[in-house]
């Protein structure tokens, strides 16, 4: 990558997301916006035909999805680092990307300019960036996805959580699996000591808190 001029792609379906970050480079030539566009779809065709260094893309987005878009462009242009745009840290999504697009960063659209700065000097040299709220929310998830682990629900256990959810009565669940009213209170009893809750209240937010649900 270029130690002088680095070219950036941004991809937002805002435009005032774009405005922004161009805002932010204002004053610092080292960087330079080549492709700009609010529709996903049409980056690859970009790609094409200009050389970018590091793409900045949004995550949620219609047509296609950041990490769809992630998934292709690393596959196609394997060197342009990859920085993806959000309003949240959802950390199972940051694995995701990182698992599938090998991204370089996770930045939310909060930050300041001294961050992103810092973000792309960073990924510039060859290094990542994520911000430390995405960092936090990384370790949650991984934290959850070690429960869920622990916990080995079954499929049928999770059907039942779900309808639990719904407010469900025994005899309601029973119906609805073709089950009878003493296997489902059965499955219930191991629900709650896998998930190590007590009451249908602390159930629900286990099963939010470790999407389940």
């Amino acid at each position: 990558m270029s130690s002088t001029k680095i070219k950036l792609a941004i991809v937002d379906d805002h435009q005032i997301v774009i405005d922004g970050l161009r805002s932010l480079l204002k004053g610092h030539s080292r960087y330079e916006i080549v492709v700009e566009c609010n529709h996903p779809e049409n980056m690859i065709p970009h790609l094409r035909k200009h050389s970018v260094d590091i793409l900045l893309t949004d995550v949620m987005m219609p047509v296609m999805t950041g990490v769809e878009l992630a998934r292709q462009v690393k596959k196609e242009f394997p060197s342009v680092k990859i920085i993806a745009l959000s309003m949240n840290g959802e950390g199972s999504l940051v694995n995701q990307m990182i698992e599938e697009s090998d991204i370089s960063g996770y930045l939310l659209k909060n930050i300041g300019q001294t961050e992103f700065l810092k973000a792309l000097d960073k990924i510039a040299a060859g290094g990542i960036y994520f911000s430390d709220e995405v960092l936090q929310e990384m370790l949650k998830a991984s934290e959850r996805k070690k429960e869920n682990e622990e916990s080995k629900l079954t499929a049928r256990e999770l059907e039942i959580v779900k309808l639990i959810e719904k407010e469900y009565s025994n005899k309601q669940i029973a119906e609805e699996l073709f089950l009878s009213e003493r296997t489902v209170e059965t499955h219930r009893k191991n629900i709650f000591r896998k998930t190590k809750t007590n009451s249908v209240i602390g159930l629900i937010k286990y099963a939010y808190e470790h999407k389940l649900i």
